[in-house]
């Protein structure tokens, strides 16, 4: 695994946990996240401007991708209302590297060491790990099937937009590609909030946020695009899994800034999930 891909994928990782932390802060999470996509996307039209379109070849993958993040936002949004996949979310962001293994190997042709199988293997099982923290502070609260197929299909979309962006950059430019895609994203997220929460939830959050909303749009669209760099080199299926750290970044910050419960078990799963990361960088 290069060294320069690693450090992209950790400061992505980094500013992607960043932006999150700022989010909690948010009253209406949903809005707050709706606002993100509309500033990371008035940016991206503004260098769209210096850059240039990409090639038309890419245009088709842009497309795809930005429907696949559409309806990931849409899932968050849904999450967020509803507290049994606050349960369960964090596993399903650690089996996306692992569907993501697979559609690599099946049409990327990746060939993986077994240093890196090991490493994508503990980089997914600590972040079951952590995510399983939700269940011991769960009191025994029952998972309903509708979170579980959330989850698995947050996991599947998250697989398949990284997996998709990745092949769109090591045949053509990173930078159009991504400003592209993030310049359509809000066309279906802002209607989507505007319908259910109404015009006014706008204005309202901009009111209480607008710093958090300007910091966290610049963090977006930075976060991304450091990513895309990293996949044009390095393999797939590592950064994709690499980019989880973010996970457990996020963790410690809520842990050390919001008093939120860290507990042993996270800090067991955020050891694999390092551990996983040297793992590839050595042997990778």
């Amino acid at each position: 695994m290069p060294i320069l891909a690693l450090v992209l994928l950790f400061l992505s990782a980094a500013m992607h946990a960043l932006w999150n932390f700022l989010l909690k802060s948010a009253e209406e999470k949903y809005v707050a996240m709706g606002w993100q996509t509309i500033l990371s996307g008035v940016l991206a039209l503004g260098i769209l401007f210096y850059s240039g379109l990409p090639p038309r070849e890419m245009w088709l993958f842009a497309v795809i991708s930005m429907l696949l993040e559409a309806i990931y936002f849409i899932l968050l949004c849904i999450a967020y209302s509803d507290h049994d996949f606050s349960l369960i979310y964090p596993i399903a962001r650690g089996a996306a590297p692992a569907l993501l293994v697979v559609w690599t190997a099946i049409f990327l042709q990746e060939q993986l060491t077994v240093g890196g199988y090991i490493g994508l293997a503990m980089i997914t099982i600590g972040m079951m790990v952590i995510g399983a923290t939700a269940l011991l502070q769960s009191k025994g609260e029952k998972i309903h099937l509708k979170g579980v197929l959330t989850a698995l299909t947050v996991a599947l979309i998250i697989s398949l937009y990284t997996f998709i962006d990745g092949k769109a950059v090591k045949s053509g430019p990173a930078l159009p590609y991504g400003l592209s895609m993030f310049v359509m994203v809000p066309f279906v997220t802002t209607p989507y909030i505007a319908y259910h929460y109404g015009l006014d939830s706008f204005s309202r959050v901009w009111k209480k946020n607008s710093n958090y909303l300007l910091i966290g749009g610049v963090l977006g669209l930075i976060a991304y695009m450091l990513a895309l760099f990293a996949y044009t080199f390095a393999p797939l299926s590592y950064s994709g899994a690499i980019r989880e750290v973010s996970a457990v970044i996020g963790a410690f910050l809520g842990w050390r800034f919001l008093k939120e419960q860290m507990g042993g078990v996270r800090v067991v799963g955020s050891v694999i999930v390092f551990t996983g990361v040297m793992v590839i960088a050595i042997f990778g």
